[in-house]
């Protein structure tokens, strides 16, 4: 069952598909080489997963699971034995902690566990997780298959402590499936010990200019003799910038010819570094599955196997993800909703995002609509131009103001320039988790062109695979007091780009004010309710209120699951309930960025989106990353009768379990109910009749003009898109 399922793999390489090795098990959410790391590994990943263990070796002889030569990088043993820090020369380096050779294994009864990567979370921390024996994961965890890595071989000889007896010792009681090491004379002294078709030997790489310590050649010296590699190991383990090396600007260069090369000699070659939780090459947009895919489908080499942190998605992109067709059918049918195009890819609401949106898979573009000085409707996510935009670097960034009714204190607004103005700015790509580090794209940070509503109603219509647009509207009241009738201008912009006399594009108005969608009722528009606040429950009488006024709503992620310091503590009933009365449900906003998903989700998108359809039954997604959730609906495991576990709904509140009590995350204020009064609003008003101060001819209702013609960028879009 196992090779026949990976089948596909057989054009590349012979035999099964590529090996998922856990390093110290789920390492990416537990503290490395925990039971709890291990057993969640083998819960969560493919069935023949291999567990990665960082042999170190202790004073008294023992051999222990531990990923670093210093204890005190992920354990507490600097809390237990303050006064026991030393200093050793590792490699030719002076390094000072805490070190195994100074401890006998008893001594380390005490010591727990930790998560040794500051930006993962420290929840597990609390719990006391023990330092496991090599003999330990063998016969407690009882992985499908083992693989030590010796990092230090040269050190332990140093202090008396022999690693090559220990292995060999240990291989008669425990089955080896791989032993690596980045020294070549430990490989050598062991290489006629051990039985290769049992026991693999693998030769690890470390970076190009680092020296073997053993033979004191550089490992890029030695990358150029694979012959001499192949006399001592059966495959080579390489950091993934061997394979895709990566500029100074944080984009991939050409692969090289690295894997040709090893299969040449006849070695297998693994990949290591995969992490979810790392700042990816721009290239992958921040899609783990992306990156992986990147490594054994695309169409030209495969690794023999990857060594990463969270194996869950390793496994998911071998099985269900990999040597998928950009024309496969959907396997689940939801809508997949852009936010402001692809724009996590390219400035929002520019032509580039938009093409960029069509051509990852989406089915409908959104507008969120602005106003401009000389009533022109226009697409931009914001009514602030300082947000979207370069206008702060240019001539109009005098006429900054602040405005206490949008609570914005330094503020540009579309309606403060006319519309060849704003064409004259450079739209600016939105960040939101910079904070964090993460960037979006800085290549493309100021690229594309901004996009008149008509032009993007003439796009949208000539794209062949989209199903229809959501024309978002806020601040109508606010536009109205100021003299812009922007629902009068949405609905000309409908009319003279023939949205009301055509069925194949679904037209939908999106807004958070029903009084906005009271003045669309009596038009055949999908009408899509905005619920921005996370809310706990809803009320069956708001429920018959929305239904008056919109057929479909759009929620919060947590409104849907409920989460706190981000780990699902649970799940509401509010998309049953809205969705058992006929109303349509779409959930925002969803990112690629691990930071932006609950801990739950393995800092994987993939992994996200498959909880919110498959778990909670959403009709659809709102995302700034149209091609993860397009990839996500074809991949092959929604297909599956039995799905296993990497890609299956998590359950809300599973992770708590292996928290201790003063670990758990605290009680946050609930969300409030949602009630008929929240809903209820008056009337928009009237827009307010005010001369502008410039061209008179040019009144904020009058916005015939706009459909004058396609303008240039439009022209550009359809040529790009025919293209």
């Amino acid at each position: 069952m196992f090779r026949s399922r990976y089948s596909v793999f057989n054009s590349l390489i012979v035999g099964d598909a590529p090996l998922v090795i856990a390093r110290g098990g789920v390492s990416g959410l537990f503290p490395d080489s925990s039971y709890e790391a291990y057993t969640m590994a083998m819960e969560t990943s493919l069935p023949n997963v291999i567990s990665w263990c960082d042999v170190q070796l202790t004073k008294d002889g023992v051999g222990i699971c531990f990923p670093d030569l210093k204890l005190d990088n992920a354990s507490d043993i600097d809390v237990h034995y303050k006064n026991n820090k030393s200093e050793y020369l590792v490699n030719r380096v002076l390094i000072q902690g805490w070190f195994s050779v100074d401890f006998n294994f008893n001594d380390l009864a005490p010591v727990t566990l930790r998560q040794g990567v500051y930006i993962r979370t420290e929840k597990f921390d609390g719990t006391k997780y023990r330092i496991l024996t090599v003999q330990d994961v063998a016969n407690q965890v009882k992985p499908p298959g083992l693989w030590l890595n010796i990092q230090h071989d040269n050190f332990f000889t140093q202090h008396n402590l022999s690693m090559r007896s220990y292995i060999i010792s240990l291989s008669r009681n425990v089955l080896i499936n791989y032993i690596s090491s980045p020294e070549v004379t430990f490989l050598t002294n062991i290489v006629t010990r051990f039985n290769p078709r049992v026991t693999k030997l693998v030769f690890r790489f470390l970076g190009h200019d680092d020296v073997e310590p053993s033979i004191n050649q550089t490992y890029g010296s030695l990358l150029n003799n694979l012959t001499f590699i192949k006399t001592f190991a059966s495959g080579i383990l390489v950091p993934k910038s061997y394979i895709w090396p990566v500029d100074n600007s944080h984009y991939l260069q050409p692969y090289t010819s690295l894997v040709w090369d090893a299969h040449k000699e006849g070695l297998e070659i693994f990949a290591s570094e995969f992490a979810n939780d790392v700042h990816f090459p721009y290239n992958f947009s921040y899609d783990p599955t992306s990156e992986y895919l990147s490594f054994i489908d695309n169409g030209v080499f495969s690794v023999d196997g990857v060594l990463s942190d969270f194996p869950v998605t390793a496994s998911a992109t071998i099985d269900c993800f990999a040597h998928l067709n950009k024309n496969d059918k959907p396997r689940e049918k939801f809508l997949i909703i852009t936010s402001e195009g692809a724009s996590g890819d390219y400035p929002g609401c520019t032509d580039m995002a938009y093409t960029k949106a069509v051509s990852d898979g989406a089915d409908v573009l959104d507008c969120p609509v602005q106003m401009t000085k000389d009533g022109i409707p226009f697409c931009l996510g914001s009514i602030n131009l300082v947000d979207k935009t370069t206008i702060l670097q240019s001539p109009f960034s005098n006429i900054t103001n602040t405005d206490p009714v949008l609570n914005i204190i330094t503020g540009i607004f579309t309606f403060n320039l006319n519309w060849d103005e704003i064409k004259s700015l450079k739209p600016a790509i939105s960040s939101p988790w910079s904070g964090f580090g993460l960037y979006r794209n800085p290549k493309a940070i100021n690229d594309g062109n901004f996009v008149s509503l008509v032009d993007f109603l003439i796009y949208a219509k000539s794209a062949t695979t989209l199903s229809g647009v959501m024309i978002r509207i806020e601040k109508a009241d606010y536009l109205a007091n100021q003299g812009f009738g922007v629902i009068a201008a949405v609905v000309e912009a409908l009319r003279n780009t023939g949205y009301n006399n055509q069925t194949s594009k679904k037209v939908m108005i999106q807004s958070k004010d029903s009084s906005v969608l009271k003045e669309f009722k009596k038009r055949s528009y999908e009408l899509v309710y905005l619920i921005d606040d996370n809310i706990r429950d809803i009320e069956s009488a708001t429920i018959s209120e929305i239904k008056s006024f919109a057929s479909s709503v759009i929620l919060t992620k947590k409104s849907v699951f409920r989460s706190e310091d981000d780990f699902l503590v649970g799940k509401t009933d509010v998309v049953q309930k809205l969705q058992s009365s006929n109303v349509s449900v779409y959930v925002q906003r969803f990112n690629n960025e691990f930071v932006s998903q609950a801990w739950d989700f393995f800092s994987d998108s993939s992994v996200e989106i498959n909880n919110y359809i498959v778990g909670a039954g959403i009709d659809g997604v709102i995302t700034d990353f149209p091609r993860t959730a397009a990839t996500y609906r074809r991949n092959r495991c929604l297909g599956y009768k039995h799905r296993s576990l990497y890609f299956s709904p998590v359950e809300t509140g599973d992770l708590l379990q292996f928290m201790s009590r003063q670990s758990l995350p605290p009680a946050e204020p609930p969300s409030p109910i949602l009630t008929e009064s929240d809903v209820v609003e008056p009337p928009l008003p009237p827009v307010a009749k005010i001369t502008p101060a410039s061209n008179a001819d040019a009144s904020p209702t009058a916005q015939s003009s706009v459909v004058a013609g396609v303008l240039t960028c439009c022209l550009t879009i359809l040529l790009a898109d025919l293209s």
